[in-house]
């Protein structure tokens, strides 16, 4: 009888102790917080690549394309990736201010992008890095030309998604 007591009292005790106003009142900070500031968040642009409807039957390439910061607030790094292109075709682009069909200018200057090497299956990536800033807002697409001689011939294009928020 004198164990079940004292059992009865331990039990009270703890969850009296448990329930002291003097408990620090002091809100935990949290283990991870996201800021809206932080430089890689809400800053990447994406694309789908596809040929335009055109060239349909005669180009069918696909692929992706992505705008993100660069290594210092004054540069943008692109990177695009290709498929279903010719093996071994080499292909100039570039990132526009606009849409696809509605071209406003390259972003940045036009030698900053090296063309992309097609391998023989048909694949191709390419990284540059415009030293221009990313940009906050606007519309801006991704062109891959035909080929250094036929320039004025876009083969895919993709408009980029604008980071969201």
């Amino acid at each position: 009888m004198h164990g079940h007591r004292f059992l009865t009292l331990a039990v009270s005790a703890l969850a009296v102790t448990g329930c002291i106003p003097f408990r620090s009142q002091k809100t935990p900070k949290p283990v991870v917080e996201v800021t809206t500031t932080d430089a890689n968040l809400n800053s990447r642009w994406h694309a789908s690549i596809a040929s335009p409807a055109d060239l349909a039957g005669a180009v069918q390439m696909s692929g992706s394309a992505s705008m993100t910061p660069g290594s210092n607030s004054g540069n943008t790094d692109v990177a695009l990736n290709l498929a279903n292109a010719a093996p071994g075709g080499v292909h100039p682009w570039q990132v526009h201010r606009g849409q696809c069909g509605a071209d406003e200018g390259v972003f940045g200057p036009p030698e900053a992008y090296k063309s992309l090497r097609v391998d023989d299956k048909g694949r191709g990536s390419g990284l540059v890095t415009v030293p221009v800033a990313i940009p906050a807002n606007g519309m801006y697409f991704v062109s891959v030309s035909a080929s250094t001689a036929n320039a004025e011939t876009i083969v895919a294009c993709g408009n980029l998604a604008p980071p969201t928020l």
